[in-house]
């Protein structure tokens, strides 16, 4: 269902002043404030530093307000740079979610950029959102479109000739970029140098169909802008075999098989900081390439109770959405035909092993994003990115490092950091705006906050979004929250309703 007009939202203004705040820049810088903000339609015109913390505010250092100037007195709050979410699939038929559903959960925590990997709804379709989100008449993150590769040829692509057609097919559509899955090594070849040539960028799900003859290495050697998930790494770091050990009576469509088998992965890779583990990350490293891991879509492989109880569900999951995710051999995602004990304790060692492996990567200068892959797995929009910001933190990040990797990289790599990533002079006005510091406890950017105890001694919500801001357009990021819940219990209505009267036409 496409996204309705948009009906919330203030501005842009001609002048609005942000005072205040303390900035948290995106760039890794360390906090600052009390700072003034100043934006100017919908850039950032001015940042100016006001007083020092625990003293009155400098008045005379203060931009001085117009009568026509919008000025919000936002002192205590923390601002940071919009976020990027870069591995936002828009739900679709399977999750029945409505674009306004999705984007708004979105926007409710920060969210002001999404890739969108595979373009499932329709080029066409997010092209259509793109738009309307780029001119603000509609309530939604910024979109980029990255088509899966071969998506609308009428039929498989089988040489690197018709790979680049249809590569240079996709660029003139107006896509942003593609998304690879995998296909013959000459096919690969082809279409991922084609589409460096001809400026766009690309993401890659190395799927086990194809990864024993093209993994990581190949693709970043070959062009590939960022890796989604881990998919090809662990192959790339084999030392003592080529193929991935499967059970013997494995299948790629029974996906608890296929979940349950690549849990294993990383013990079968060499050991951490071994030549080989070092001399595939100093490659990786040397190709500027970008490692996009998702580490939440996952998280329920470790974990399936905590992941499908989180306290979120019952007020903003879908009915649809939660039917998606119940266990089924047809829908992605929802393998837990028998997920037991030892699973999840193999998952927790791959992550260990993964997550050892990502954090020296940012330590030794690459490139990591914040991407959520949400809509599947019992991860839902918003919420996901926020736990994702987490498992960031687990793995090592500094959370300084955790934000730079939810901003300003995410920018860097889809080619947008000019325009957004960082709060700087003479970039897009993009702020995520609350109330507490989310350095402290990331948790405080959940839409349900965080729980403390009061001074009576009862447990009490604090955090989560104030505002959220896109090209200067001032949203009440709870107000979107509240919005979310009304779509999600007018669901829930409709569908008792069927259960009680079954006989209307609905």
């Amino acid at each position: 269902m496409p996204a309705p007009d948009r009906a919330e939202g203030e501005g842009p203004f001609d002048r609005l002043i942000l005072r205040g705040v303390t900035l948290v820049d995106g760039t890794g810088s360390p906090p600052i404030g009390p700072v003034d903000i100043v934006v100017t339609q919908n850039r950032i015109s001015e940042i100016r530093v006001v007083g020092y913390p625990g003293l009155a505010i400098k008045e005379e250092r203060r931009p001085t307000a117009g009568p026509n100037d919008k000025v919000m007195e936002l002192e205590g709050h923390y601002l940071l740079p919009g976020f990027v979410d870069m591995h936002g699939h828009i739900g679709g038929s399977g999750q029945g979610t409505p674009a306004e559903y999705v984007f708004k959960l979105w926007m409710a925590h920060g969210i002001t950029t999404i890739r969108d990997p595979s373009a499932g709804n329709g080029l066409d379709w997010v092209l259509d959102h793109k738009r309307k989100s780029a001119s603000n008449s509609i309530t939604a993150p910024r979109i980029l479109a990255y088509t899966s590769f071969g998506q609308g040829a009428g039929k498989s692509i089988t040489d690197a000739a018709d790979a680049k057609i249809w590569v240079n097919e996709n660029a003139k559509k107006g896509a942003d970029g593609i998304k690879f899955f995998g296909a013959k090594p000459e096919v690969m070849q082809a279409a991922m140098e084609e589409n460096k040539r001809i400026g766009l960028r690309s993401a890659m799900h190395h799927a086990q169909m194809d990864v024993a003859r093209w993994n990581v290495l190949n693709s970043a050697r070959a062009g590939l802008t960022t890796m989604e998930h881990w998919y090809g790494l662990p192959e790339a770091l084999f030392t003592d075999r080529t193929i991935q050990d499967y059970r013997l009576d494995y299948n790629y469509q029974n996906e608890q098989h296929r979940f349950a088998e690549a849990g294993k992965l990383w013990k079968q890779a060499a050991a951490p900081y071994s030549d080989h583990w070092n001399q595939v990350m100093q490659e990786l490293l040397d190709l500027d390439f970008t490692i996009d891991p998702t580490f939440n879509i996952y998280e329920a492989n470790r974990d399936l109770m905590r992941t499908r109880r989180a306290e979120w569900h019952d007020v903003y999951t879908l009915p649809s959405l939660w039917r998606f995710y119940k266990p089924s051999r047809e829908s992605h995602g929802s393998y837990w035909f028998d997920w037991t004990t030892e699973e999840e304790i193999q998952w927790k060692e791959n992550y260990r092993l993964w997550m050892t492996f990502v954090n020296e990567y940012k330590n030794r200068g690459g490139r990591v994003t914040a991407g959520s892959d949400s809509g599947f797995i019992y991860q839902l929009y918003g919420f996901a990115y926020v736990r994702e910001l987490e498992l960031l933190r687990e793995a090592g990040f500094h959370p300084l490092e955790v934000f730079r990797s939810a901003t300003l990289y995410g920018a860097e790599a889809l080619g947008m950091d000019k325009e957004i990533g960082s709060v700087e002079v003479g970039k897009l006005a993009d702020f995520v705006i609350l109330e507490e510091n989310p350095l402290q406890n990331i948790k405080l950017l959940y839409g349900t906050g965080a729980i403390r105890i009061g001074d009576d001694n009862e447990p009490i919500r604090v955090g989560g979004v104030k505002y959220t801001v896109k090209d200067g357009i001032v949203y009440d990021a709870k107000q979107m929250l509240e919005d979310v819940r009304r779509i999600v219990q007018a669901h829930k209505d409709r569908e008792n309703a069927r259960i009680t009267q079954p006989g209307l036409d609905w």
